[in-house]
């Protein structure tokens, strides 16, 4: 087999930043399960099972629910120094930071969000954040369903394979082939 190096070619780094882009969203997705796992121990460590729903982001402090005209919104108040890992969304949706700061961990990097902000979570995403204060975020979510099992089983995906994300996006690939070969 020949290999065929191309020096100084886009075509080299776009195939080198997608490589290293997915190589970076396995070890986010691998980290965040083990920082799942630690919290879930130190929970059962410390007695504090209870609390490992909160802890997950399932019941991240005070969370309101209001639908209208096919929207879901859910308006969440956390407080400082909580330390969540937020679910996997199958679906864009806006998301609008009303109050506060707080860091936010993601396959594509840390980013500390600071009130007012509004931002777009795209399919796929998941996030761990830390509160440094008290945070309202807000999420709309498109949908007709009206109970919140029926929009979290609409919009909320158990892992990454049920957004089809978790393997290699051969499209991408197909793309640089085609660009090569037509050089």
């Amino acid at each position: 087999m020949a290999l065929t190096v191309i020096k100084n070619n886009p075509l080299s780094k776009q195939a080198s930043d997608f490589i290293e882009y997915r190589e970076n969203q396995k070890h986010f997705r691998a980290k965040v399960k083990q920082f799942e796992q630690a919290l879930k121990q130190e929970c059962v460590d410390t007695k504090q099972e209870n609390n490992l729903p909160s802890l997950q982001g399932y019941e991240e402090g005070f969370v309101k629910h209001d639908f209208a005209d096919g929207q879901y919104i859910r308006t969440i108040t956390m407080p400082e120094g909580l330390v969540i890992s937020t679910k996997i969304h199958k679906q864009n949706h806006p998301f609008f930071v009303m109050k506060g700061e707080c860091s936010v961990y993601s396959e594509i990097g840390m980013q500390k969000i600071k009130a007012p902000f509004h931002g777009i979570t795209e399919a796929g995403t998941k996030r761990l954040l830390y509160i440094h204060e008290e945070c309202v975020w807000i999420t709309v979510h498109c949908t007709d369903k009206l109970t919140l099992a029926e929009v979290e089983e609409e919009c909320i995906a158990k892992d990454f394979e049920e957004v089809g994300v978790i393997g290699v996006d051969t499209k991408q690939i197909d793309k640089l082939i085609e660009q090569v070969r037509n050089r």
